[in-house]
């Protein structure tokens, strides 16, 4: 199961990079690229460089630009989780501390709730 589950994710992986291989080997001519919206009949900042490397360089940021938001949005559930955990700690060791007391025989003190964050 666990061979078939690495072919599963190898075969999509090597094809992509065959496809971008490909891609990059044919799209081999420089472009210009131009920074200045103002005047287009002489640009202030240009420069050349492969088809390919530009529109790797955008994919890549827009990975990076999406990973960011997902993760910044995904804040509230690693807080909500790590509260959960420090909870679940805290009840742990109550009940270890009341088998401890009821072991040696002694009536369970109550303890306060402590409130949450």
């Amino acid at each position: 199961m666990k061979r078939m589950m690495g072919w599963l994710l190898y075969v999509p992986v090597v094809l992509v990079a065959i496809l971008m291989l490909l891609f990059a080997v044919a799209n081999r001519g420089a472009v210009t690229i131009s920074l200045d919206p103002f005047n287009p009949a002489a640009p202030a900042l240009t420069f050349q460089l492969p088809l390919f490397l530009l529109l790797f360089a955008v994919l890549m940021l827009g990975v990076l630009v999406g990973g960011s938001a997902s993760w910044l949005k995904q804040g509230r559930h690693r807080r909500a989780g790590r509260l959960a955990r420090l909870e679940a700690e805290r009840h742990r060791a109550e009940v270890e501390r009341l088998k401890a007391q009821t072991k040696d025989g002694a009536p369970p003190a109550r303890v306060p709730a402590i409130a949450p964050f």
